[in-house]
This record gives structure tokens, sequence and C-alpha cells, in this order.
């Protein structure tokens, strides 16, 4: 005897996507990785030569000042600071949710780590926009 096939019952809103912010900050977390993996090894390997005296006149202070007053400049190093902090701070709730099993106090933890990114975001646009 053939048995029919068996449907699965649709959830009661069917026709209803559930809306998260997860990708959001997904999106962010890839971005701010490829930022952290390409862009900065090259600023931190500026800062080498400048530290090894390698750099000469290059990296003066009125030439990087100079350089940091144009307003593409001064985006530019909001956005690689940004994405970084925005990777540091989803990485980092994840270890503290998931590696130290911290899921009863969830919703501080996001708060916390993505407050103190958007503080870091907050202080680099003040420091270089404002001062």
């Amino acid at each position: 005897m053939a048995r029919a096939p068996i449907r699965p019952t649709p959830p009661p809103h069917a026709g209803e996507v559930e809306r998260s912010a997860e990708p959001l900050w997904w999106l962010l977390f890839a971005t701010g990785g490829t930022v952290a993996a390409l862009v900065l090894p090259i600023h931190a390997l500026l800062h080498l030569t400048l530290a090894l005296g390698l750099a000469g006149e290059a990296f003066a202070y009125a030439r990087v000042a100079g350089l940091l007053a144009h307003p593409l400049a001064r985006l530019y190093v909001t956005v690689v600071v940004g994405l970084a902090l925005l990777h540091w701070a989803h990485r980092f709730r994840y270890t503290l949710a998931e590696g130290l099993r911290l899921k009863a106090s969830w919703v501080p933890i996001p708060l916390a780590c993505y407050g103190a990114a958007l503080l870091g975001v907050t202080l680099t646009v003040v420091r270089l926009f404002f001062l």
C-alpha cells in the first residue's frame, strides 16, 4: 500500500518573514576583518619605518598634519578605525556570549561591546574633525 507523502505543517505566520539586524552586524564584522587584515598591516609597516627613522621627513609632524587636514584623509582614518573597532566588538561579543557562556546576560553584552566601538568611532571623529 502506497503511503501519502508527509507534508510539514507551515508555521502560523508562513507569509511573514522575521526581520533581524544580525546580517548587518555580520557584514560589519566581515568588512572590519578585511580592513584589519589588508589595510592595518600597511599602516603598521609605515609606523615601523617611522620608528626606525627610515622615513626621514616623509612623516614629519607638519606633513602629516597637512595630510590629515584634507577631509578625505580624515574620512579614511575614521572608516579604518571604525571598521576595525566594529570587527573587535562583534568578535568580543561572541567570545563573551558563547566562549565564556555568558548568554544569561545577553542584552548587556552587545550594548557594551558595540557601545565601546561606537564610543571609539565618536572619539576618532571628534579628534579628527573638531580638534
